[in-house]
Protein backbone atom coordinates (compact mmCIF):
# COMPACT_ATOMS: atom_id res chain seq x y z
CA UNK A 1 0.00 0.00 0.00
CA UNK A 2 1.36 3.40 -1.04
CA UNK A 3 -0.15 6.65 0.20
CA UNK A 4 0.56 9.69 -1.99
CA UNK A 5 0.13 13.34 -1.03
CA UNK A 6 0.60 16.10 -3.60
CA UNK A 7 1.43 19.71 -2.77
CA UNK A 8 2.72 22.86 -4.42
CA UNK A 9 -0.21 23.81 -6.58
CA UNK A 10 -1.62 27.30 -6.76
CA UNK A 11 -2.37 30.31 -8.93
CA UNK A 12 0.39 31.55 -11.22
CA UNK A 13 0.54 33.99 -14.11
CA UNK A 14 1.30 32.80 -17.65
CA UNK A 15 5.04 32.33 -18.05
CA UNK A 16 5.48 31.60 -14.37
CA UNK A 17 6.75 28.50 -12.59
CA UNK A 18 5.58 26.05 -9.95
CA UNK A 19 7.10 22.96 -8.40
CA UNK A 20 4.76 20.16 -7.42
CA UNK A 21 5.76 17.58 -4.85
CA UNK A 22 4.41 14.10 -4.28
CA UNK A 23 5.30 12.60 -0.91
CA UNK A 24 4.91 8.83 -0.63
CA UNK A 25 4.47 6.76 2.50
CA UNK A 26 3.52 3.25 3.44
CA UNK A 27 5.86 1.45 1.11
CA UNK A 28 9.23 1.85 -0.53
CA UNK A 29 8.80 3.59 -3.88
CA UNK A 30 12.27 2.71 -5.14
CA UNK A 31 11.06 -0.18 -7.34
CA UNK A 32 8.15 1.77 -8.78
CA UNK A 33 7.67 3.95 -11.80
CA UNK A 34 6.15 7.25 -10.73
CA UNK A 35 4.06 9.57 -12.88
CA UNK A 36 2.09 12.78 -13.01
CA UNK A 37 -1.29 13.09 -14.67
CA UNK A 38 -3.67 16.01 -14.92
CA UNK A 39 -7.36 16.60 -15.48
CA UNK A 40 -8.85 19.86 -16.66
CA UNK A 41 -12.57 20.58 -16.26
CA UNK A 42 -14.55 18.64 -18.84
CA UNK A 43 -11.49 16.72 -19.99
CA UNK A 44 -10.25 13.20 -19.42
CA UNK A 45 -7.25 12.27 -17.31
CA UNK A 46 -4.13 13.17 -19.29
CA UNK A 47 -0.64 11.74 -18.91
CA UNK A 48 1.97 14.41 -18.20
CA UNK A 49 5.27 12.78 -17.24
CA UNK A 50 6.78 9.54 -15.97
CA UNK A 51 10.02 8.63 -14.24
CA UNK A 52 11.02 5.00 -14.06
CA UNK A 53 12.73 3.22 -11.20
CA UNK A 54 15.99 3.82 -13.10
CA UNK A 55 15.13 7.52 -13.55
CA UNK A 56 14.37 7.35 -17.24
CA UNK A 57 11.87 10.08 -18.06
CA UNK A 58 9.03 10.41 -20.56
CA UNK A 59 6.88 13.47 -21.24
CA UNK A 60 3.77 14.24 -23.18
CA UNK A 61 4.58 16.45 -26.17
CA UNK A 62 2.80 19.52 -24.85
CA UNK A 63 5.10 19.85 -21.83
CA UNK A 64 8.45 18.81 -23.33
CA UNK A 65 11.10 21.42 -22.67
CA UNK A 66 8.97 23.11 -20.00
CA UNK A 67 8.35 20.47 -17.34
CA UNK A 68 10.89 18.28 -15.54
CA UNK A 69 10.09 15.23 -13.43
CA UNK A 70 12.59 14.09 -10.81
CA UNK A 71 12.62 11.75 -7.85
CA UNK A 72 14.40 11.66 -4.50
CA UNK A 73 14.14 8.07 -3.28
CA UNK A 74 15.74 8.92 0.07
CA UNK A 75 12.87 11.32 0.73
CA UNK A 76 10.30 9.12 -1.03
CA UNK A 77 9.28 12.17 -3.02
CA UNK A 78 8.68 12.89 -6.68
CA UNK A 79 8.73 16.40 -8.10
CA UNK A 80 7.34 18.13 -11.16
CA UNK A 81 9.08 21.38 -12.00
CA UNK A 82 6.82 23.37 -14.30
CA UNK A 83 8.23 26.38 -16.14
CA UNK A 84 6.82 28.69 -18.82
CA UNK A 85 3.32 27.81 -17.69
CA UNK A 86 0.41 28.40 -20.04
CA UNK A 87 -3.32 28.80 -19.36
CA UNK A 88 -3.89 25.40 -20.96
CA UNK A 89 -1.80 23.83 -18.19
CA UNK A 90 -4.61 24.65 -15.76
CA UNK A 91 -5.81 21.38 -14.22
CA UNK A 92 -5.80 19.22 -11.14
CA UNK A 93 -2.47 17.40 -11.08
CA UNK A 94 -2.33 13.88 -9.72
CA UNK A 95 0.62 11.74 -8.67
CA UNK A 96 0.61 8.04 -9.53
CA UNK A 97 2.76 5.15 -8.32
CA UNK A 98 3.20 1.87 -10.18
CA UNK A 99 0.20 2.62 -12.40
CA UNK A 100 -1.94 1.75 -9.41
CA UNK A 101 -1.90 4.16 -6.46
CA UNK A 102 -3.15 7.76 -6.79
CA UNK A 103 -2.91 10.89 -4.72
CA UNK A 104 -5.78 13.28 -4.06
CA UNK A 105 -4.56 15.91 -6.50
CA UNK A 106 -3.41 19.52 -6.33
CA UNK A 107 -4.95 22.39 -8.30
CA UNK A 108 -2.81 24.39 -10.70
CA UNK A 109 -4.34 27.52 -12.20
CA UNK A 110 -2.50 29.58 -14.79
CA UNK A 111 -4.21 32.91 -15.29
CA UNK A 112 -3.50 36.62 -15.45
Amino acid sequence: QVHLVESGGGLVQPGGSLRLSCAASGSNIVPYDMAWYRQAPGNQHEFVARITSRSTTVYTDSVKGRFTITRDNAKATVYLQMNSLKPEDTAVYYCNAHDYWWGQGTQVTVSS
